[in-house]
C-alpha cells in the first residue's frame, strides 16, 4: 500500500509512419540490406552466431523489423543503434541500417587483410624457424640428426677450413659443387650416400698440409745409429737426401728400394728414416696384391667403393709429405683385375706422381713430396719398368761380428726388457752368442737370431720364477719350524781369562723382560731398568774382575743349558721374518756355450766344410740364395772307363741353367786338359763321369758354377786335389772366358763363415768387392780372373800366386 501518491507516467505508443509496401525504393533498400547481411555472414563467424540467436524472435518478414534486426546484430555503438530505434520513417530506418551493415562489410575486409598479412608474416622466416626447430627435435628423438643436410655441409666446411688456403682451386670447385648437389638430394636416395662419402674423403685429405722436416744431419746420424748397426750404405744415402733438402730448403720425394734377404732390417730402416726426417710413417704391403683398385681406387658408382692405398695413407697420417713404406714389392701378384705393377708406375714415377689420379676421388693429388721406400728380397723379380723408377740399395746381410754387436747392443737389451728380467739377474757370454750365431742362426738376417734370444730369455724367466717360488716355500717352512720362545731365561756371567768386566759393571743388574727375548736382554745389559722381578724375569749376575766369566743361559722352567749364540741367531732371524725383512738371494743365471743346448736345443747347423782337406775331384763353390750366401761343394768322380764313349751324368736337383753349365764345363775341361796335360788328353773321351752337388733335396740353379765344375773335372782327370782353403765362383764361356756374377758380398760372407782363406772372383766383380766394408774383406786372399787359365794356375799350384 502506497501512502504517497504514486508516480504517474504517460505512455504513447510509437507507430511507424505509414509507408507503401510496394514502393520500389523501399524494396530495393531492403534487398540491399539483406544482400549485405548475407555477405557479412559469409565472412564473419560472429555474425552467424547473432543470426542464430535472433532468428527465433523474428516473426513475419517486414521492412521495419528487417531494419531493427540489421541494426541489432551489427557491431555499431549504442548511439547509432538508438537512432535506428528512434527513426519512425521506415525508409530512413532502412538507410541507417544499410549504412551500419556496410560498415561491417568494410570492417570484415580490413580484418581479413590484417589476418592475411599476419599469416604471411608468420609463414615466413618465423614459421620456417619454428618448423626447423620442431624437425630437429623430432630427428633428435629418432636418432637421425646426422643425416641433416645442413649439419653435414657445416661439418664438411669446418673440416676443410684449416686447409682452404692450401687447397688447389680445382679441388675447391669440386667440393663446392658436391655440397650444392648434396642440398638438392633426398637423404633416402642412394646418390645422397655416394655424395656424402665422396665429400668425406675429399675433405679428409690434408691438401697442402706438410709436416716440418728436420734437416739436422748429426741428429739423423745419431737416430740411425741408435736403431741399426752397420748398414753404412743406407745411412749415407739418407744423410745425402737430408743434406740436399737442407741446401734447397725443401725436400722432393724420392723412390728408394731396399733389397736384401729376410731379417736384415729393411722394414725397420723405413721407420728409422721417418723418425730421422720427422715425417709421419705409413706402411702397406703389396705382397700377393692382385687388384689394381687397391692402388688406384674404385669408381664411385660401385657399391662399397673405396679410394686406393695412397689416399687412405694421406687421410691416416694427416700430412701430405709422409714416408710411405711399400713392403714386398717383388711379390706383386697378377689377377683378373689387372696388373698392380703397372698401376704402381704412376705412383712411383717422379714425373707423374705430382698429378696422381685416383679413380675414386677423380681429382689430381700431388705426391711429389712423399718419400717412397720399397723393400724386396729379390730385385730380379721386380718388373723392369718399375725397377727403372727406383734407386736400389742392396743390404746383403750381416757377418758374424756384426751379428754379435746387434745381438749384444740391440736384440738382447730389447728382449730382456720385454721379459721383465733385470741385467744383474742374467749373463749371456760372448761364447754363447757366438755359438748361437754359428750353429743355430747362420742366415743373412737377424730375425731368427732374435727368436732364439727370446727363447733363451723365456726359459731364464721361467727358471727365475721357479727359483723364487721355491725360496718363498722354504721361508714359509722355516717360519713354521721355529721353536716356541721360553717363558724365562736366566743368564749368569762369570769372569774368565779372556774377558774382563769393568768396575762400573760390578753391580748386579736386573732387567725386566716379560716381552723381550734373551738376545735383546744380552744386547741391552748395560742399561739399567728399575722394575720388579718375577718368576719370568732374566737375572744377570756379574762376578769379580779377577775371576773368569762364563756365559750360561738357562731356561727357567728346565734344567738344560741353551747355547747363547745359537739362540741369538735364531731370535734375530725370527725378528726379521716377523718384520718382513727376510731377504731372498737369487743366483745369477749364466748362459755359456756349455749349457746353450739346454736353452735352445741341439745345434741346427754343423760345419759347412765337409772336408778339412778337399779330396780329388771336390771343389768348394760359392752360391747366392734369397736367405744370403752359402758354400756348396761340387764333386766329380770317374764311374768307369769307356773307350770312345765319354759321357757326363749330373745329379743334385740341378736346374736347367746348371745342367747346361755342366755340359759347357765338360767341353771346356777337355780343351784345357789338352793344353795343360797333353799326355792325358783322351781322359774325357774315354771316361764316364758323375758330377754331383750335395744336398740333393735342395733345388739349385744359377749361372755362377761353371768354373767350379771345370776345376772339379780337371782334378779328377789329373788325379790331383786342388789347393786347400780355396773357393771360387764364376760362369765360363766355351772359350774359357770368366763372366761376372752377382751377390759378391753374400758369397764373401759365406766364405768367411767356412774359414776360406782364398777366393777367386771374376775380374768384372772387382769393383763390387772393393765397395765392401773392411771388416768383410779382412784376412781374405782374393784373386780376380778373366780367363780360366788363371784359375788353373791358382787351383793346382802349390806355390804362392801373386794377387791381381
Amino acid at each position: 500500500m502506497v501512502d504517497e501518491d504514486p508516480l504517474t507516467v504517460k505512455v504513447d505508443h510509437l507507430k511507424d509512419k505509414p509507408y507503401n509496401k510496394d514502393d520500389d525504393v523501399i524494396k530495393a533498400t531492403s534487398f540491399e540490406v539483406i544482400s549485405t547481411l548475407r555477405d557479412v555472414l559469409k565472412t564473419s563467424s560472429l555474425w552467424r552466431d547473432h543470426v542464430q540467436t535472433y532468428t527465433q524472435h523474428i516473426g513475419d518478414f517486414n521492412f521495419p523489423r528487417l531494419a531493427d534486426f540489421g541494426a541489432a546484430i551489427s557491431g555499431a555503438n549504442k548511439l547509432q543503434c538508438q537512432k535506428v530505434l528512434e527513426e519512425l520513417d521506415v525508409y530512413k530506418r532502412l538507410e541507417l541500417t544499410l549504412e551500419l551493415v556496410k560498415k561491417e562489410i568494410e570492417i570484415s575486409k580490413i580484418q581479413e587483410s590484417i589476418a592475411k598479412a599476419i599469416e604471411e608474416k608468420i609463414s615466413g622466416e618465423q614459421r620456417r624457424y619454428l618448423l626447423n626447430e620442431q624437425l630437429k627435435a623430432i630427428k633428435k628423438e629418432l636418432g637421425l640428426e646426422t643425416d641433416d643436410k645442413t649439419a653435414l655441409s657445416e661439418k664438411f666446411r669446418e673440416r676443410l677450413e684449416p686447409n682452404r688456403e692450401n687447397c688447389p682451386p680445382h679441388v675447391l670447385q669440386v667440393i663446392e659443387e658436391e655440397l650444392t648437389k648434396l642440398q638438392l638430394l633426398e637423404a633416402s636416395s642412394s646418390e645422397f650416400n655416394v655424395t656424402r662419402n665422396y665429400l668425406d674423403w675429399l675433405t679428409s685429405i690434408p691438401w697442402g698440409n706438410y709436416s716440418d722436416e728436420n734437416f739436422d744431419v748429426l741428429r739423423a746420424q745419431k737416430i740411425l745409429d741408435e736403431d741399426h748397426y752397420g748398414l753404412n750404405d743406407v745411412k749415407e744415402r739418407i744423410l745425402e737426401f737430408i743434406a740436399v733438402g737442407k741446401l734447397r730448403g725443401i725436400s722432393q720425394g724420392k723412390i728408394i728400394c731396399l733389397s736384401g734377404p729376410p731379417g736384415v732390417g729393411k722394414t725397420s730402416i723405413g721407420r728409422s728414416i721417418a723418425r730421422a726426417l720427422n715425417r709421419n710413417f705409413f706402411r702397406f704391403s703389396v705382397g700377393g696384391l692382385s687388384d689394381v683398385a687397391e692402388i688406384k681406387g674404385h669408381r664411385r658408382t660401385y657399391i662399397g667403393a673405396m679410394p686406393g692405398k695412397m689416399v687412405q695413407c694421406l687421410k691416416n697420417v694427416g700430412t701430405a709429405n709422409p714416408l710411405v713404406l711399400i713392403d714386398e714389392i717383388d711379390k706383386l701378384g697378377r689377377g683378373h683385375a689387372g696388373d698392380p705393377a703397372s698401376a704402381l708406375l704412376e705412383l712411383l714415377d717422379p714425373e707423374q706422381n705430382a698429378n696422381f689420379l685416383d679413380h675414386y676421388l677423380d681429382v689430381p693429388i700431388d705426391l711429389s713430396k712423399v718419400l717412397f721406400v720399397c723393400t724386396a728380397n729379390v730385385v730380379e723379380m721386380i718388373p723392369n719398368p718399375l725397377l727403372d723408377r727406383m734407386e736400389v740399395i742392396s743390404i746383403a746381410g750381416y757377418i758374424t761380428d756384426e751379428k754379435m754387436h746387434i745381438a749384444r747392443d740391440y736384440l738382447e737389451k730389447t728382449t730382456r726388457e720385454a721379459c721383465g728380467i733385470k741385467p744383474e739377474q742374467v749373463e749371456v757370454t760372448d761364447a754363447a752368442l757366438l755359438a748361437l750365431i754359428e750353429n743355430y742362426c747362420r742366415e743373412a738376417g737377424v730375425r731368427n737370431l732374435q727368436k732364439h734370444i727370446e727363447k733363451i730369455y723365456r726359459k731364464i724367466a721361467l727358471q727365475l720364477v721357479r727359483q723364487g717360488a721355491s725360496d718363498e716355500a722354504a721361508v714359509a717352512d722355516q717360519i713354521e719350524s721355529l721353536p716356541d720362545r721360553p717363558a724365562a731365561v736366566e743368564v749368569q756371567l762369570v769372569d774368565t781369562d779372556e774377558t774382563q768386566v769393568e768396575d762400573d759393571k760390578l753391580d748386579q743388574k736386573v732387567v725386566s723382560s716379560k716381552n723381550q727375548t734373551a738376545a735383546e736382554s744380552l744386547e741391552n745389559n748395560d742399561h739399567d731398568h728399575s722394575s720388579e722381578t718375577s718368576a719370568e724375569e732374566v737375572t744377570i749376575q756379574m762376578a769379580l774382575p779377577d775371576e773368569p766369566a762364563v756365559v750360561e743361559v738357562q731356561v727357567a722352567d728346565t734344567d738344560e743349558p741353551v747355547d747363547s749364540k745359537l739362540y741369538l741367531q735364531d731370535a734375530k732371524e725370527t725378528e726379521k721374518i716377523q718384520e718382513g725383512e727376510a731377504t731372498k738371494t737369487v743366483e745369477k743365471v749364466l748362459v755359456d756355450s756349455s749349457n746353450l743346448a739346454d736353452f735352445v736345443g741341439k745345434p741346427v747347423f754343423h760345419a759347412e766344410r765337409i772336408y778339412d782337406q778337399t779330396p780329388i775331384g771336390v771343389v768348394m763353390g760359392l752360391a747366392w740364395t734369397a736367405m744370403g750366401g752359402s758354400t756348396l761343394y761340387i764333386e766329380t768322380t770317374q764311374i768307369e772307363e769307356a773307350e770312345g764313349k765319354g759321357a757326363l751324368h749330373v745329379t743334385g736337383q740341378l736346374g736347367d741353367v746348371m745342367k747346361e753349365s755342366a755340359q759347357i764345363a765338360h767341353t771346356v775341361a777337355r780343351a784345357i786338359l789338352l793344353d795343360k796335360d797333353p799326355d792325358n788328353h783322351t781322359f774325357f773321351a774315354n771316361s764316364k763321369l758323375h758330377l754331383h752337388v750335395p744336398a740333393g733335396a735342395t733345388p739349385k740353379d744359377g749361372p755362377s758354377a761353371g768354373c767350379t765344375m771345370i776345376t772339379s773335372m780337371l782334378s779328377v782327370a789329373m788325379k790331383k786335389p786342388i789347393k786347400r782353403d780355396l773357393a771360387m765362383t764364376g760362369e765360363v764361356t766355351l772359350t774359357g772366358r770368366i763372366l761376372p756374377i752377382g751377390g759378391v758380398k753374400e758369397k764373401t760372407i759365406a766364405a768367411r763363415r767356412s774359414d776360406v782363406k782364398t777366393i777367386i772372383f771374376p775380374l768384372a766383380n772387382k769393383r763390387d768387392f772393393d765397395e765392401l766394408a773392411p771388416n768383410v774383406k779382412e784376412g781374405l786372399d782374393v784373386h780376380f780372373v778373366d780367363d780360366y787359365n788363371q784359375i788353373f794356375d791358382l787351383a793346382f799350384s802349390d806355390g804362392q800366386n801373386e794377387k791381381k
